[in-house]
């Protein structure tokens, strides 16, 4: 398989880790729609960089002391769906007040990249997904791509394998990742200037998402920490 071609799917595989709905794509989206295109695209760097601390840590080989202690993923799993809670109520604080679509300037969307970055590091998907699968794009395994999706993966497992390995494929990775990044933000920004009501409603939808995936990540680690002790 040539380099670019490996590179190619890696990019496909960014993408389609990063584009289901989930909690990192609701800060996205309500960071895009209620404060701009801008806002939009450093929240998706936060959590960019967050996947790109992830991949050192498990070339360092960090990651795994987090696989080797339940007690210690149960924590960060706890952590991750506290701040979920807490944007979802900044989200829904959003909602109320945001009656259209504003675009805000420079100075004003420094927040959406550290709250990105801060929930990416406790959002126990992005854990999960360096425990498995992320740390063996750092060896020669194959990695069956479409397997990883989100919601889909076990219809789209075995469509498309890949040898792991290349830097080729890392590369397309974090590309896919950063199209994502500068494209779903630019997507709302240009349905919200055309859409009366759109921000306060993907801002409510944001709340919505956080709120949910909060409360159960709070349940999943409840019931691994009691386990423990």
């Amino acid at each position: 398989m040539s380099l670019l071609t490996t590179g190619l799917i890696g990019l496909v595989f960014g993408l389609a880790l990063a584009s289901p709905p989930g909690p990192m794509n609701a800060i996205i989206a309500e960071e895009s729609v209620v404060r701009g295109w801008l806002a939009g695209v450093r929240a998706g760097l936060g959590a960019f960089t967050a996947d790109a601390c992830f991949f050192v840590l498990a070339y360092l080989g960090v990651v795994s002391v987090v696989d080797r202690s339940p007690a210690l993923r149960g924590v960060m799993v706890a952590a991750g769906g506290v701040l979920m809670l807490y944007f979802a109520h900044g989200a829904l604080e959003d909602a109320r007040s945001a009656s259209s679509f504003v675009e805000t300037e420079l100075d004003d969307d420094q927040k959406g990249f550290q709250k990105a970055f801060v929930l990416a590091l406790t959002n126990p998907y992005q854990i999960v997904f360096w425990l498995t699968v992320g740390v063996h794009m750092l060896d020669d395994e194959a990695i069956d791509v479409f397997a990883n999706v989100p919601y889909i993966g076990q219809e789209l497992a075995g469509t498309l394998v890949v040898q792991a390995g290349s830097p080729a494929l890392i590369v397309g990775f974090f590309l896919g990742i950063l199209v994502w990044v500068a494209g779903f933000p630019a997507t709302l920004v240009s349905i919200g200037r055309r859409v009366d009501r759109f921000a306060p409603a993907v801002a409510g939808a944001s709340a919505v998402v956080l709120a949910g995936f909060g409360l159960y990540f709070l349940v999943d680690a409840s019931g691994t920490l009691v386990a423990l002790f």
